[in-house]
């Protein structure tokens, strides 16, 4: 199995995390750590740091100049950063040493490194939410359609009381459209540069490195954090939390889904699913399946990034390599699981006939509750509860419709609305609705 499935040339298509793959390569990390290193010359230079030619010509060197990521895998092993490596490659390739002698003036390492991951992660929460957006899309659609469509709820894994298919389908989206209110206050608290020297103390920037680092905030499209953030991992410990919550949200309707494709259940279909190789009857819910999975991944790693960021002084190697080896995992879990996910939407559909059918199993038992509080309109409550109870014992021993018994016993009460799933959904047509009109607003926005 290769060391990652997000890469995989078997696995790629099963976890699939799409062009967010290729923010987390070699390649894309080096041209980001180059993107930053240039913008620092260019506000460094018109903060009169370093000269303004040297500035402008590192600028055009970031823009020309391709490194090949595996000419600093060694320098990295020796120094356990790639920044030294590339920086002494980026000054050769230059072939200008007046002016590569300014590359990476007063910066530290992480100073480069933490941003350049910041301009990824930007790209990656953007190409995630597209990906919600669009199974939002299509929830909001099905809950809108299948408002009124009955079917059972359950809890502990058995028939409850009656729901609705568009409830069931908010109640899946509904976490997905909170996750994404949150992206603008996350963006402008996390999305931060880091610029601030080798001890957090910004001493070999000169006395314009408050300045500089605005400058530089501002040309990046990133978030001045006026501070040194080295050994506090919050910012990226709140922009992980958002991901690993993606999984949770897509790998509870990956659950649902598994269930409801269950052989004797069968209330919805997924369209195009998986064969098994010896089975031919099979289709199995691979896409929730690996949603599931992909929650489970996403929590663990998530434990371990909370673990390393208890840093020791004003910055920790092994916590910071803990993290390298957990957040593109975590990110590119999200973005697996938004990208199946929006596949998987597309294809749901309910199995009306299945929901009627099991609606109608159970000897009407799923209305009970019901029943109990229309009994409760002439009895005490405990008295109407109990006598429910006492008819449920009889129909499950008898195989007697509870709606029968009812009718053997309480012929004056008029019980033909108690055992209408239709007229039991209570508030699940409306909220199904409130989701879908909570997704059109959404995509006008």
């Amino acid at each position: 199995m290769a060391a990652s499935v997000f890469d995989s040339q078997i696995y790629g298509d099963l976890f699939t995390s799409g062009d967010v793959g290729r923010l987390f390569t070699d390649t894309a990390e080096t041209r980001a750590m180059l993107l930053v290193e240039g913008a620092l010359a260019k506000a460094q230079g018109a903060r009169g740091e370093i000269p303004e030619l040297s500035a402008a010509a590192i600028g055009r060197a970031v823009m020309e100049v391709a490194m090949d990521p595996g000419t600093i895998r060694k320098p990295t092993g020796q120094n356990g950063v790639p920044v030294p490596g590339l920086v002494a490659a980026f000054r050769a390739e230059m072939n200008a040493p007046e002016h590569a002698q300014y590359v990476h003036w007063g910066a530290t390492s992480q100073d480069i490194m933490d941003t350049g991951l910041m301009l990824r992660l930007r790209q990656a929460l953007a190409l995630i939410e597209d990906d919600l957006k669009l199974a939002l899309a299509s929830l909001g659609k099905l809950a809108r359609d299948h408002a009124k469509l009955p079917m059972p709820a359950r809890t502990y894994g058995q028939h409850a009381t009656p729901t609705s298919f568009g409830a069931t389908v908010a109640a899946w989206g509904a976490p997905l459209l909170d996750l994404l209110a949150e992206l603008p206050g996350l963006r402008n608290s996390c999305l931060l540069i880091s610029l601030s020297g080798a001890a957090g103390t910004a001493g070999a920037l000169g006395p314009n490195a408050a300045e500089i680092r605005a400058d530089m905030a501002k040309a990046l499209g990133l978030n001045d954090p006026e501070r040194s953030w080295h050994s506090d991992r919050g910012p990226l410990l709140r922009l992980m939390d958002w991901m690993v919550r993606v999984n949770l949200a897509l790998g509870k309707l990956g659950e649902d889904c598994i269930a409801l494709v269950q052989t004797g259940i069968g209330e919805i279909s997924l369209g195009g699913s998986g064969a098994s190789s010896t089975m031919p009857q099979k289709q199995n819910p691979v896409a929730p399946s690996a949603l599931v999975a992909l929650a489970r991944q996403g929590t663990g790693l998530l434990s371990i990034l909370h673990g390393s960021a208890v840093q020791q002084h004003q910055r920790d190697g092994a916590a910071w390599f803990s993290e390298w080896l957990c957040l593109p995992q975590i990110t590119l879990g999200a973005a697996s699981s938004a990208r199946i996910g929006r596949d998987l939407c597309a294809g749901i559909t309910p199995v009306e006939a299945a929901m009627t059918a099991a609606l109608a199993s159970g000897l009407d038992m799923i209305n009970a509750e019901a029943l109990s509080f229309a009994l409760a309109e002439t009895l005490p409550r405990p008295e109407a509860q109990a006598q429910v109870k006492t008819l449920c014992r009889e129909s499950g021993a008898t195989g007697r419709a509870l709606s029968e018994l009812v009718a053997r016993d309480y012929p004056d009460l008029d019980s033909s609305h108690l055992f209408d799933p239709a007229a039991q959904l209570g508030a699940a047509p409306a909220e199904a609705l409130r989701f879908s009109s909570k997704v059109t607003e959404l995509s006008q926005t």
